[in-house]
């Protein structure tokens, strides 16, 4: 098996010690595995202070990016993990989430947690997919 680590500059320097994905090549085809993406522009700035709409679109736009980057695109994505700081927000999540995946949407778990890395952020969501 081979793998690729890679942190595309279309989304922000990752916050910690981590990357923004690792490609798994396999006999058939590849794995993309996105860790969890965040309401931050390609230079690092909150997108949707306050609102989680404007939020899990960002994030969305982020794993767009980052599946690109590694030769994979939303239709690929076969799992999500989203977590979220207020569960009563998933219908918005959902709503934005529906935007993203307009046809044969990936598996999805999402888990309520008390708080992320940072308070003014209220979602987080990784991928996984199958090229």
């Amino acid at each position: 098996m081979f793998k690729v680590f890679s942190n595309p500059d279309t989304v922000a320097t990752p916050v910690a010690s981590y990357s923004q994905a690792v490609r798994v090549e396999t006999g058939n085809g590849a794995l993309v595995f996105v860790c969890g993406q965040l309401p931050l522009d390609a230079s690092g700035q909150l997108v949707g202070e306050g609102d989680i709409g404007a939020q899990a679109d960002q994030v969305f736009q982020n794993m767009r990016a980052v599946l690109e980057a590694n030769g994979a695109s939303m239709d690929d994505v076969v799992q999500t993990t989203t977590f979220l700081t207020d569960i009563t927000s998933l219908p918005e999540v959902n709503r934005t989430r529906a935007k993203h995946f307009p046809r044969n949407p990936p598996t999805s778990t999402t888990v309520a947690v008390t708080a992320l890395a940072r308070p003014e952020w209220y979602l987080e969501i990784e991928a996984i997919a199958a090229v």
